[in-house]
């Protein structure tokens, strides 16, 4: 019974991603007598473009003393965000956490190696834009509810018809996303002047709906 309540509470948040893990694995915290660490999956995409992707997993699912990198895996669970308090400043840390994680043989099917589904309400005005040759983009950001009063809060990024869709919609209106999640290298301006290369997460979404009250 305890089962079958999990696979309840994944319904509103669920990510399958299948590929090859790209670093070794890095302590994240222990509760409860459980230990957490972070490996990065790299995911390829159709166009040949990989994004690399921060995965939370359990030490009671995979051996986190060995050398995975270049093994494939196939991963199921949730994208979650959490709370970096430091320097001053919060910082919306994300990734996926692992429910299930399995070595594979080969993960030539791109088509279904990164699929993710929201089911949230929208928490913050969209942001709608065309690029300086007139492409449409929106960013939305989306409050995903999780058991014990807690969320998470996934930003997505529409293109589009997509994004002038979303470029209309309200603040606390459901909404229904499938994507997949994807990498972004960028580089941050530090108040020192100095500059620091740095790594953004968000879902690029591929269809959308808006779920009626």
């Amino acid at each position: 019974m305890k089962l079958q309540n999990d696979f309840k509470v994944l319904d509103n948040n669920t990510v399958s991603i299948t590929g090859s893990i790209s670093s070794e694995f890095r302590f994240s915290h222990e509760i409860f007598g459980e230990t957490f660490y972070i490996v990065d999956i790299s995911v390829e995409r159709n166009s040949g473009v990989f994004d690399v992707v921060p995965v939370m997993v359990s030490e009671r699912l995979i051996d986190v003393t060995n050398n995975n990198i270049g093994q494939k895996v196939k991963v199921f669970g949730q994208f979650r965000s959490y709370n970096h308090h430091g320097d001053d400043r919060n910082r919306l840390i994300l990734n996926v956490f692992a429910k299930e994680i399995e070595f594979i043989d080969s993960d030539d099917d791109c088509d279904d190696s990164n699929k993710l589904f929201l089911d949230g309400f929208v928490c913050k005005p969209p942001v709608y834009r065309k690029t300086p040759l007139g492409r449409e983009i929106a960013d939305l950001l989306i409050a995903v509810n999780r058991p014990y009063g807690k969320s998470d809060y996934i930003p997505c990024i529409c293109w589009g018809r997509n994004a002038r869709y979303v470029g209309g919609l309200k603040v606390g209106e459901r909404i229904e996303v499938h994507g997949r999640i994807q990498s972004r290298v960028y580089t941050k301006r530090l108040p020192d002047g100095s500059s620091q290369e740095r790594t953004a997460y968000e879902v690029s979404v591929g269809t959308l709906e808006v779920v009626e009250k």
